[in-house]
């Protein structure tokens, strides 16, 4: 299983499932992020914590605990 929080810096991946509980995965899905969409790895910060994304045309900001909940291919 591969996890968002994986995916290097200008690469692409497809949301395959989440895997949050009650709130986490309803504040991820009402951000876009739901399966079957596409995401790209813009930037992460120097400490590695947040990832800065890009999905359906907007830039999202995610902390690393959030994008490991998300299931990618």
């Amino acid at each position: 299983m591969k996890t968002l929080k994986q995916v290097r810096i200008g690469q692409s991946a497809v949301v395959v499932k989440l895997h949050g509980e009650g709130a986490i995965k309803r504040r991820i899905m009402d951000m876009g992020i739901t399966k079957g969409t596409s995401v790209y790895v813009r930037k992460v910060a120097p400490l590695g914590d947040p990832i800065e994304l890009t999905v359906r045309g907007y830039e999202l900001t995610l902390r690393k605990e959030d994008a490991d909940t998300i299931e990618v291919e």
